[in-house]
């Protein structure tokens, strides 16, 4: 009897886990005042800085191919200007990568890249990516929950 118990207790705990692999929301941030809409698809905007990472669902983890994700920054100059913006799209894998120029501090604002990713059947994500100090490279995964019915 106890042993049949510790078999149903242990179906039961494996159950529960397998159905719990969320993956919890990328912290959304401010969209700012500088977003423009329609920037075009492209991922180079300079060299310097390489983001990349793997758009996903927070309900399994699992990869969302297609995602748009439209990035903005302050350029050299520490204004924002279309040369700075782009609209990128995940691959059949759900990553996305951009090349770019280090984004630069200005006011009291730390070196950032804004972020904006829309997907079908997920809700909209605003975020903010700042880069480590020195680094050339980042990688952001971009975390999105399911739309609201």
């Amino acid at each position: 009897m106890k042993a049949l118990l510790a078999v149903l207790l242990l179906a039961i705990l494996i159950g529960q886990s397998e159905g719990a692999t969320n993956c919890p929301q990328t912290k959304p941030d401010s969209l700012g005042p500088f977003y423009k809409p329609d920037a075009p698809v492209r991922s180079d905007l300079g060299t310097g800085y390489i983001l990349q990472g793997t758009v996903r669902s927070s309900v399994d983890c699992g990869i969302i191919p297609e995602a748009r994700v439209e990035v903005w920054q302050a350029g050299p100059d520490r204004t924002y200007t279309d040369p700075f913006r782009a609209t990128l799209i995940s691959d059949s894998q759900g990553q996305y990568r951009l090349q770019t120029e280090r984004p630069p501090s200005y006011s009291s604002r730390p070196p950032h890249i804004h972020i904006r990713v829309t997907a079908p059947g997920h809700g909209l994500l605003i975020t903010q990516h700042y880069p480590e100090k020195e680094a050339s490279e980042g990688t952001f995964d971009l975390v999105l929950v399911p739309a609201e019915k």
